[in-house]
């Protein structure tokens, strides 16, 4: 049994955070269960991901890559060839589309294809202003003197 959830509240009382509450609300959509090919994911770093896919009997024409913005698309379309009356046929030729949603700052740094294995290789890159920074704290003698200046006013007697 699934239960869906009702993410409105979060979407009144949060800000800046439509994209993962989507997101949420997307994977909690009952879709088809399509597990062709089939793939792994692996984290072989601090901010190093890999993407392991089984693509036996496509060449490197045959497969596409296309990063954009948070969403990686890998794609397969094979050339049908027919070339005999098959008494059996269980090897996958199928074209297929397989998407994946990548956090912010995630890049694809590389990608090949060996012994019918499509390797992508995936970093975190944080740009320099958004990653923590120290802040020194100096002492009360380097800051300047600011002015302050006293507004007097008139008592009247009433």
């Amino acid at each position: 049994m699934r239960t869906a959830f009702d993410f409105s509240p979060l979407f009144r009382s949060s800000i800046g955070f439509d994209r993962m509450l989507s997101a949420l609300e997307a994977a909690s959509r009952v879709e088809t269960i399509d597990n062709w090919p089939p793939y792994d994911i692996a984290k072989t770093g601090e901010d190093d991901y890999r993407i392991t896919m089984a693509v036996a009997g496509f060449s490197q024409d045959d497969l596409a890559l296309t990063q954009e913005q948070n969403m990686l698309m890998v794609s397969g379309q094979k050339a049908f060839e027919d070339s005999g009356d098959y008494l059996h046929r269980g090897i996958a030729g199928r074209s297929f589309q397989r998407r994946f949603e990548l956090a912010d700052h995630v890049k694809v740094v590389g990608a090949s294809l060996v012994n019918g294995l499509l390797t992508i290789d995936l970093k975190r890159e944080i740009p320099e202003e958004m990653k923590p920074r120290k802040i020194e704290i100096a002492d009360g003698k380097a800051l300047p003197k600011v002015d302050t200046k006293q507004i007097e006013v008139e008592n009247q007697a009433a």
